[in-house]
């Protein structure tokens, strides 16, 4: 399929497109982005490189991703951003390439970045995720399939939001969300499991039910983190949401919101 490509579009000549390309007026694609089939640029977008997208994704206006490291420590070395398919950048969205000579920032597939929703760099997103406008990652932020960051919340650097976990609008991520969490305030706390996104998703009523005991056992029972590890761990047989909130909550490193 041809590409459409506005007269007043300017593309580095080391730039590599694929097919069925939308790209629309005024829009600036800079050298070593390697842009997939089907994608849309709708007009004033600006992808930078080294960089590559896969197909389907679309730009919205002012989005200005694969831009250089923020970090004082970037002196210019070649770093990278990797995006999958199939995502949505809003108007404003900015992603940043990573900081260390050859790393990466990298994006999954089929999440959707509102309005002047941020990723700086280093960071790692996984599928289907929801920022909402002005969602704002620091660096080495790592964030799980299915999260949705809330509305104006700051994500400090090197924290991780876990699979299907949430966050509330306006709050202030410190520590890790564990998975299928929701955490809200400022600095944020773990509220409630994500019973309403987790039921959305096809998890069994057993499962959001061993998702909630786990919760209680984490947050109302006056232990500290590694003695609630200990005690799901003890469940012998569980399921795999649990197995998966025992591996996240047994890694941290800045501890659990």
């Amino acid at each position: 399929m041809a590409n459409e490509i506005h007269s007043t579009a300017i593309i580095d000549p080391g730039a590599e497109l694929g097919d069925g390309l939308v790209i629309g007026p005024y829009c600036v694609i800079g050298a070593e982005v390697r842009l997939g089939d089907g994608c849309r640029l709708h007009n004033h977008v600006t992808l930078a490189g080294p960089s590559v997208f896969g197909g389907e994704n679309e730009f919205f206006p002012f989005a200005s991703v694969g831009q250089r490291s923020q970090d004082l420590k970037y002196v210019g070395e070649p770093t990278h951003l990797q995006v999958g398919d199939g995502n949505t950048f809003r108007e404003f969205c900015t992603v940043n390439r990573g900081t260390a000579p050859g790393s990466y920032t990298v994006i999954g597939s089929h999440g959707s970045f509102l309005a002047y929703s941020h990723i700086a760099h280093d960071c790692t997103v996984g599928d289907h995720v929801i920022f909402s406008n002005n969602g704002t990652l620091a660096g080495h932020v790592t964030v799980g399939d299915h999260a949705i960051i809330g509305g104006l919340t700051a994500v400090h650097q090197f924290c991780r939001i876990g699979a299907h976990a949430m966050t509330g609008g306006c709050s202030k991520i410190v520590q890790d969300v564990p998975p299928f969490m929701v955490a809200d305030g400022n600095p944020a706390k773990v509220r409630a499991i994500n019973s309403v996104g987790l039921g959305r998703r096809g998890f069994s009523p057993e499962a959001i039910a061993l998702v909630k005991k786990a919760h209680r056992v984490l947050y109302r029972e006056q232990r500290n983190h590694r003695e609630a590890v200990e005690v799901l761990r003890g469940w012998g047989e569980s399921d795999p949401a649990i197995d998966q909130l025992i591996a996240f909550v047994a890694t941290t490193e800045r501890g659990i919101s």
